[in-house]
C-alpha cells in the first residue's frame, strides 16, 4: 500500500472514511474523559512525547534529548515504548536494564533499540499496555521519571506532561484525518497538550505555515517550542568507527533509509556537501535481509558511489548483513532546541506540568 508522504496533498475521495474515523477517535477520547474507560497513574513522574499525525516527526531524538537532560540532573529514567513491528510477542520486554542492552532491534523494535544504545544508563522497555508496562518496570527498578515514546493517544496512562510534536515540513499533514490526510485525531486534540513542539524548524516559512493552522485552533503560538535536528558525525554500519562530518564532503554517496520521513534524511545528507548518485527508500521499520544488501551494494558500485549512507536507526539492523570492509556509514543526528529551551527544561524537569 502506498504511503502518504509528508507534503503529499490530502486524498479528497476519502473524506467520508476520514469523518467516520474521526468520530470513532473522538468517542474513544470522550469515554476516557467520562471515566467509562479506565486510566491509571504511576507512582512517579510521567512525560509523554507524541504525535498528532502519522509518520516521522522526530520523536526518537527528542526522547533521547529529554532522557539526557534528566539523567544529567541525577534522575533515574525509564523509557516505555510500544515497540512497533517488533518480533517479540512478550507482553513486557526489557530492552535495556540501564547497564547493557538485552534485546536487538528485531526483537525490541527499531526505536527502543536505538534509544537503549544512545542512552545506556536508561531503563528501556516495550509493551502495548504502557500502564501495565510501567508497573512492571517499577517493580524491578527504582525510577524517578518515565518517558512515554509515542504516548499522546495512549489515554490509559495518566501523565504530568504531554508534549506533542508537529513537523514544520508537513503543514499540510494537519489538514485532514486518516486516511484522507495524516491526522491521527482532530486538531482540537491539541487542547490536551501541555506544550507543542515544532520539529524540523529550520525554515521560518515552514514554521509559519504550521503556526497559521495552530492560530485557527486558538493554540497560543508564542508558547511553542522549536527544534532542529543537526548532523553530529557519521559512524560505520559495519565496524566500530566514526568520522567527522567534514570527511563526507565531496564524496559520492548512495542513500538508504527505512524511516517515516525519508525526505528529511535526504536533506540532512545533502547538507554534508555530498553528491547523491541514487537512493533506496523502504517503508518505515523495514526488516533488511541479505537480498536487500546485495541489491544496494550492486547499485552503489554500478554508479561509482564512494559510500552507502544510511540513518542511525537503519544501521542498527545491518551489522550482521555487512562485510567488515563494506563502506556503509550512518548519519547520527542530535536534537537542538532553538526556541524555548529554558521553558521546555523547566517543564520536563518538574516545574509547570499537571497530571492528565
Amino acid at each position: 500500500m502506498a504511503r502518504l508522504q509528508p507534503g503529499q496533498p490530502v486524498r479528497k475521495g476519502l473524506y467520508g472514511v476520514a469523518l467516520v474515523y474521526g468520530l470513532i477517535v473522538g468517542f474513544r477520547r470522550w469515554c476516557y474523559r467520562r471515566g467509562w474507560l479506565p486510566s491509571s497513574r504511576l507512582p512517579c513522574r510521567v512525560v509523554s512525547v507524541g504525535n498528532l499525525t502519522v509518520g516521522g516527526t522526530g520523536k526518537t531524538p527528542i526522547v533521547i534529548l529529554l532522557t539526557e537532560w534528566l539523567q544529567a540532573r541525577g534522575q533515574r529514567v525509564a523509557v516505555l515504548s510500544r515497540g512497533y513491528k517488533r518480533t517479540s510477542t512478550a507482553s513486557h520486554l526489557l530492552v535495556s536494564n540501564g547497564l547493557r542492552v538485552l534485546a536487538g532491534p528485531s526483537e525490541a523494535g527499531d526505536e527502543p533499540f536505538l534509544i537503549a544504545r544512545r542512552c545506556p544508563q536508561a531503563i528501556v522497555a516495550v509493551g502495548a499496555d504502557r500502564a501495565a508496562l510501567g508497573r512492571w518496570v517499577l517493580d524491578q527498578h527504582p525510577v524517578e521519571c518515565i518517558i512515554l515514546d509515542d504516548g499522546f493517544q495512549h489515554h490509559a496512562l495518566r501523565r504530568e506532561v504531554d508534549l506533542v510534536l508537529l513537523d514544520a515540513t508537513d503543514a499540510t499533514g494537519l489538514d485532514a484525518m486518516l486516511p484522507a490526510g495524516r491526522l491521527r485525531e482532530p486538531l482540537n486534540g491539541l487542547e490536551r497538550a501541555t506544550m507543542v513542539v515544532i520539529t524540523r524548524a529550520d525554515s521560518k516559512d515552514d514554521v509559519e505555515a504550521v503556526c497559521s493552522r495552530l492560530h485557527a485552533m486558538h493554540v497560543p503560538v508564542e508558547d511553542v517550542i522549536e527544534v532542529v535536528f543537526k548532523p553530529e558525525f557519521v559512524m560505520s554500519a559495519a565496524a566500530d568507527a566514526t568520522r567527522p562530518l567534514e570527511w563526507c564532503c565531496g564524496k559520492k554517496v548512495w542513500l538508504v533509509s527505512g524511516i517515516g520521513n525519508s525526505d528529511s534524511f535526504r536533506r540532512s545528507a545533502a547538507s554534508l556537501g555530498v553528491e547523491v548518485l541514487g537512493e533506496t527508500s523502504f517503508h518505515d521499520h523495514h526488516h533488511y535481509d541479505a537480498g536487500d544488501v546485495r541489491q544496494i551494494r550492486a547499485a552503489a558500485q554500478a554508479v561509482g558511489a564512494d559510500i552507502v549512507l544510511t540513518t542511525e536507526k537503519d544501521a542498527g539492523k545491518l551489522p550482521a548483513l555487512l562485510a567488515p570492509d563494506d563502506p556503509w556509514w550512518a548519519l547520527r543526528l542530535r536534537a537542538e532546541v532553538v526556541r524555548g529551551e529554558a521553558r521546555l527544561r523547566r517543564l520536563v524537569e518538574g516545574d509547570g506540568g499537571k497530571a492528565r
